[in-house]
């Protein structure tokens, strides 16, 4: 038999970082322009990135991950940030992308990470490898804006806007984000150089839109809130229809909320309002009058793996004290396999071995969809993914895994 041609290696060096580009160019069939390369070469850690090569093609396939924390019920965990994951075209059918998957997850496990995360190019790639839907995003793509008003139930507090370029108030930006954060399940760290590349406002990047503008509301002792927003402007015979394209919508207060969506839905000339990121729980469906006319469609966002089960599950709290056994199965990683008693609640959790009989049992990939409480547990049962070893141990579980906020995602990593 010949000797296997590919090999797998983690990169040393930043070196590497073009033939990355050049690997993923061809497998996502895209161009990348030059001017966006720098801040994506600012977060890129070669030591996280693993390739195969081949004897006579070089580089052929690549997956990477970043360092973040993410927010999950309860308390923020350190989490690998999967990303960047793609085979030459000339290259598939032949294994690639398993080898590297598996790679990857045990070095994630080597790292401490009790989960990986990530936002799928196609679903039916990643349950392979067991990750499952954590997290909705709803699409609001072009709500008109003469069909809605926002209500308001109460006097509005003290306060002012403020518009300016999202670099001159970046210390702004960041403390209401921080402030917010840990309230957020799915929410991401960032770190300076995660900032530099949200905020890079390069022409490539505008599609046909204005230069990011935000948009503060100032409360009575400091910044509450802010959008990060843009503008098309264009005209029909009768008269303009042009577009807001919002990013992102960050308030720590309900008055900064409601302030900046009013100013949002108020731009003269501006005719719809476009906002890809909103959460499933999103305030702004309970503010307007006309929750219909925001024209909303639900997407997918993050896909998590638990990689160590235990230490995943012990991590996040529990909106009711619950405990229950699960016989989890994985493919991939046997350290996860077997039986878990898991007891927590709002304060604290734990999960052990354990040879009692099990309550429900599932795979590694239901456990991630439920992790982040956005998930429900009866659904999965409904699905036939999760299955009830003892009666009414469904029920009585599925609100445990649930949280007063519902995940969401802000930024595409």
């Amino acid at each position: 038999m010949a000797d296997d041609p590919y090999h797998l290696r983690t990169l040393e060096s930043i070196d590497d970082f073009t033939r990355v580009l050049d690997v993923l160019a061809a497998a996502f069939g895209e161009d990348f322009p030059a001017e966006d390369l720098a801040t994506t070469r600012s977060v890129f850690e070669p030591r996280r990135s693993h390739v195969i090569e081949h004897d006579d093609d070089g580089m052929v396939a690549h997956a990477a991950a970043y360092t973040r924390e993410v927010t999950v019920p309860g308390g923020v965990i350190p989490a690998a940030h999967v990303t960047l994951v793609g085979v030459r075209p000339t290259h598939r059918r032949r294994g690639l992308l398993t080898r590297l998957m598996a790679h990857q997850l045990r070095d994630v496990r080597e790292h401490g990470e009790p989960v990986a995360m990530l936002w799928a190019s196609e679903g039916r790639i990643y349950q392979r490898f067991g990750y499952g839907i954590a997290a909705l995003r709803h699409i609001i793509p072009g709500a008109d804006k003469r069909e809605i008003r926002l209500n308001r139930s109460s006097t509005p507090e003290a306060g002012r806007l403020r518009d300016a370029s999202p670099e001159q108030v970046r210390k702004d930006l960041q403390q209401v984000y921080e402030r917010v954060r840990p309230e957020r399940p799915g929410w991401s760290s960032r770190d300076e150089n995660w900032w530099s590349r949200l905020l890079d406002d390069s022409p490539s990047r505008r599609q046909g839109y204005t230069s990011r503008r935000a948009l503060l509301f100032e409360g009575p002792a400091r910044v509450d809130g802010y959008a990060l927003w843009r503008r098309k402007g264009d005209w029909a015979e009768t008269g303009p229809k042009g577009e807001v394209n919002v990013a992102e919508v960050v308030a720590a207060t309900p008055e900064a909320y409601l302030a900046l969506w009013e100013f949002l839905f108020s731009v003269d000339l501006a005719r719809t309002v476009r906002y890809p990121f909103a959460a499933p729980d999103e305030p702004l469906r309970y503010l307007v009058n006309e929750p219909r006319a925001l024209g909303d469609r639900v997407a997918d966002s993050l896909w998590v793996r638990l990689v160590d089960v235990p230490a995943a599950l012990s991590t996040r709290r529990f909106a009711a004290p619950v405990d229950v056994v699960i016989d989890v199965t994985d493919a991939l990683l046997p350290d996860n396999a077997g039986r878990w008693r898991l007891t927590g609640d709002a304060t604290g959790a734990a999960c052990t071995p354990t040879t009692d009989a099990a309550d429900l049992a599932c795979d590694v990939a239901d456990l991630g969809a439920v992790y982040l409480g956005g998930t429900g547990l009866g659904a999965l049962a409904a699905a036939g993914r999760v299955r009830e070893l003892r009666p009414g141990a469904v029920a009585a579980v599925a609100p445990r895994f649930g949280w007063h906020r519902a995940p969401s995602a802000l930024d595409i990593f």
